[in-house]
């Protein structure tokens, strides 16, 4: 099965009609996934059959003509790392709250995966990372600036402090598809940095072209999926996520006494309340009891615990996809 993450910029005046009509045409091939629209173009992740994905890709290109060549990084599961297909209208295709910043009318430079590492090998380049706290601590690039975010919204505000010491100095940006550190892009040519450039494809997209010791990615890469993470050869990594706060946990979080699968983990349990947590302890019981009878319940817990060497920590923005 076949996993592919996509996004385009541009204007999308009848955003709603074209919601019904690709919900309609995922639903007919059978597919799972996220996929937002929004006046600013499209953001989403599909998984079903190779022919059903690039099919859907084909339609879109055709619906939405002249643009062509969506430019998707593929990835091949097992099983689809979704539960249902869902298109959704948003304001933002990714929450930056900026609805004026338009990347498909002013953006920084694409830079190809073969380039990347010439261009972070450069000690006077700042290298960003622009995804949230809880990812960058999961895995990034060397020299990298963690923004210390939580969410995406949250970035114009350390932009804007970094502008105010580094305007002149060049930028390498980076996330995890490719749509956040474009965007970000766009606000850092506003604030005035004259030397912008970004990931081309993001870092799914480097970790697929760059091999060996080649690849200079620490640790693993967080997704928006019931993967969590995947490690630099794209496989499914060593992360599981907690179903109360939806943090992505290490295998130190999974020893933890406040470490209840299901219910709470480290970050959250002192935040649970009473009745919360009967609430998940009582979910907890309906999906071993399913499992026991050979069912899977629909609110069975994400993933298993798998050894890893990094840690997680603060909350998942859903919204922050890519």
């Amino acid at each position: 099965m076949k996993v592919v993450s996509f996004y385009r910029f541009l204007d999308l005046a009848d955003h709603e009609a074209f919601r019904a009509e690709l919900q309609a045409r995922c639903d007919d091939e059978g597919l799972l996934g996220t996929v937002l629209v929004a006046g600013e173009g499209f953001n989403g992740t599909l998984a079903g059959p190779e022919n059903s994905v690039t099919g859907i890709l084909a339609w879109i290109e055709q619906r939405l003509s002249p643009i062509a060549g969506i430019d998707g990084r593929w990835t091949e599961v097992d099983s689809a790392p979704f539960r249902r297909m869902r298109v959704r209208v948003k304001k933002e295709i990714v929450t930056l709250g900026r609805s004026d910043i338009l990347p498909h009318e002013k953006s920084g430079i694409h830079v190809a995966p073969g380039k990347w590492n010439e261009l972070i090998d450069d000690p006077n380049v700042l290298v960003i990372d622009t995804r949230n706290h809880y990812e960058v601590e999961v895995g990034t690039f060397p020299r990298a600036i963690d923004p210390g975010t939580d969410s995406f919204r949250q970035f114009p505000e350390f932009a804007k402090e970094l502008a105010k010491s580094s305007r002149d100095r060049p930028l390498a940006m980076f996330c995890t598809g490719g749509i956040r550190c474009e965007k970000a892009t766009a606000l850092m040519l506003e604030l005035g940095f004259d030397e912008v450039n970004h990931l081309q494809g993001g870092i799914l997209n480097y970790l697929e072209k760059t091999q060996g010791e080649d690849n200079r990615w620490d640790g693993e890469c967080f997704v928006f999926d019931t993967r969590v993470a995947v490690d630099r050869d794209l496989a499914e990594g060593g992360y599981v996520q907690c179903h109360a706060c939806r943090r992505p946990l290490s295998s130190d979080d999974l020893k933890s006494p406040d470490y209840r699968e299901g219910v709470s983990c480290p970050h959250c349990a002192d935040d649970l309340d009473a009745g919360r947590a009967a609430r998940l302890e009582e979910r907890r019981r309906q999906v071993a009891s399913a499992a026991k009878r050979g069912d899977t319940h629909i609110g069975a817990v994400l993933g298993s615990a798998k050894p890893i060497n990094h840690q997680g920590s603060r909350p998942v923005r859903r919204r922050d996809q890519g």
